[in-house]
């Protein structure tokens, strides 16, 4: 296998509580949910897709999209990404929240180039922690002991992974996360 053969992991599994539940991954901008658009965005770039989701897997099947569950469930962020590194197939894991407004067309070539052992981005607006390439050997044999730890903190495993950070000046990746949020991006239900 390619030695940078990349898994794009779409981290759809929250709970969405800020929007009273709703289901971050199906929300409609132009027309076409979140999950589908991201996915869409970077599809040419990487090899294969997985979703972190735990709930509607068949509503995820219907658009060729591969949902995988938390194995754990209540962790969070943690719980996405043991459910992708164990699904990945890859031995790169470039991942996005589902609720990311913009990604640019460097990101993976940006983060790829910082080498090492992965890396996360940081925007305008600060360190944004799961938008990262995971090398997926090194994140399986991190994982069991920051689940065990209790230490659920992303950052907190990035350090132990020696993860570095690259700055995209003049870019925010932005996040949907309020009513207000959904507003400015022009979201509706879907």
């Amino acid at each position: 296998m390619n030695q940078a053969a990349t898994t794009l992991g779409l981290l759809a599994g929250g709970r969405a509580t800020r929007l009273g539940g709703l289901d971050k991954a199906w929300l409609q901008r132009g027309g076409v949910p979140q999950v589908v658009r991201l996915a869409g965005r970077v599809r040419g770039e990487v090899d294969a897709v997985l979703v972190s989701a735990n709930r509607d897997h068949g509503r995820y099947a219907a658009h060729d999209l591969v949902p995988v569950a938390d194995r754990h469930p209540d962790l969070g962020p943690l719980g996405g990404l043991d459910a992708l590194a164990a699904a990945c197939a890859t031995p790169w894991l470039l991942t996005l929240p589902v609720d990311l407004v913009s990604v640019n067309d460097c990101l993976l070539r940006n983060l790829r180039a910082a080498g090492g052992e992965g890396a996360w981005a940081e925007d305008d607006d600060g360190r944004q922690p799961l938008v990262a390439l995971w090398r997926v050997e090194a994140l399986r044999a991190a994982l069991p002991a920051a689940l065990e730890s209790g230490d659920l903190a992303v950052r907190t495993l990035q350090a132990r992974l020696g993860m570095v950070g690259v700055r995209f000046a003049g870019l925010r990746f932005g996040n949907l996360n309020t009513p207000d949020d959904l507003a400015a991006a022009g979201c509706t239900p879907g």
